[in-house]
């Protein structure tokens, strides 16, 4: 079981860091249309998803994805992977996010269930791996 480049790295930076792919280019390359994600319990369809990248990418400037384990198998895959961001005001947070997904035949999620850790950032700050 092995992955050759980071699947979850190549997402996050189309969804959050690359302005120059609009949200929608970003999800369609990376997610399913019955996409669906759960998210610290809480589910959201694919249009929810939308939403909550849209306004993340309201709140942050720039940031990295740094990927610790990647593991696919089949349609299965499995990631750890820490997100560091800079807001807009200038500060920075950091979340730690433990990933379980399913996979379309074409690489795409088709769902995604994931816990995050704050590792810095402020109070404000606790609830980005799911605002909306």
């Amino acid at each position: 079981m092995s992955v050759t480049t980071s699947i979850i790295s190549a997402a996050l930076t189309d969804l959050l860091f690359d302005r120059s792919i609009d949200v929608e280019t970003a999800v369609a390359r990376h997610f399913a249309d019955d996409y669906r994600q759960r998210t610290d319990g809480v589910w959201a369809d694919r249009a929810e998803f939308v939403e909550h990248i849209t306004h993340l990418r309201g709140v942050v400037e720039s940031g990295s994805v740094e990927v610790h384990d990647e593991l696919s198998d089949g349609d299965r895959y499995a990631d750890r992977h820490t997100v560091h961001a800079r807001k807009n005001d200038g500060s920075e947070v950091a979340f730690e996010v433990l990933v379980f997904a399913e996979m379309t035949a074409d690489g795409r999620f088709r769902q995604i269930i994931e816990t995050t850790t704050m590792l810095s950032g402020g109070q404000e700050d606790r609830n980005l791996g799911s605002a909306r």
